[in-house]
């Protein structure tokens, strides 16, 4: 088992915005996580990176608690928005500054970053600009990349294909079923794009308002079951 959640609920201004008695996500598993708006999302993935502090709870990554110990970081790759890049650096520094504090060579980051070069579409390296001048599908591209950098056995990435170019999001798509497929990376995604997620996910989870509402492993018919789901709502 490489992430157990119990009985995780939390809070905010005396409302419960997430609660879940029981969720397992096995070692290798592509797990997509669904929902509308608010429906707690991000939430769970903050508590899983004990980023914000559980009400009630446990999570546990490779049986460690998260909220104890700092191991599991070690193992772990997540980009949820832009607070989590270093705006005044640019592209070329902040990935030599996530590799340096990796343990990564010089010659590693500069390996790693020719063969990000088609992700890239050529719109990243060399353009001597800070991270913070780029556009917002750029700087995506910029913290996915940093987050698989360190070959992590578990990649959390929250909304990864919006703000993405049609070309960009195929890329995506293709790298981590690579990465899933061939690494058994246990990867960890939220998308409001139904197709994208049944497209790289086997396993999906629906929140609802908080709750979980729906566990499917992904077959032909999920796209139009989950389709048929939010249009009822």
């Amino acid at each position: 088992m490489m992430l157990n959640i119990k009985q995780i609920s939390k809070e905010y201004s005396g409302q419960t915005v997430l609660n879940i008695p029981q969720l397992e996500i096995i070692k290798g598993e592509s797990f997509g996580l669904v929902g509308n708006n608010g429906a707690g999302k991000t939430t769970l993935f903050r508590l899983i990176l004990d980023l914000i502090k559980a009400k009630t709870g446990e999570i546990h990554s490779n049986e460690i608690n998260v909220a104890g110990s700092e191991h599991w970081k070690g193992y772990t790759g997540s980009y949820l928005d832009e607070g989590f890049l270093i705006d005044f650096l640019t592209a070329e520094e902040y990935f030599e500054f996530v590799g340096s504090i990796n343990g990564l060579s010089k010659g590693d980051i500069e390996d790693f970053m020719m063969r990000f070069e088609p992700f890239f579409d050529g719109e990243i390296l060399e353009k001597k600009k800070y991270i913070r001048d780029f556009s917002k599908g750029n700087q995506k591209k910029i913290g996915i990349t940093a987050a698989i950098m360190t070959q992590p056995e578990v990649l959390i990435l929250d909304e990864p294909f919006s703000n993405l170019d049609p070309s960009t999001q195929i890329r995506l798509k293709k790298l981590l079923r690579t990465m899933q497929e061939e690494q058994k990376v246990t990867m960890l995604i939220s998308s409001h794009d139904l197709n994208h997620v049944t497209e790289v996910c086997d396993r999906i989870v629906v929140l609802d308002k908080g709750e979980l509402v729906h566990d499917i492993q992904t077959s032909e018919s999920t796209l139009k079951d989950l389709e048929s789901y939010f249009s009822v709502e």
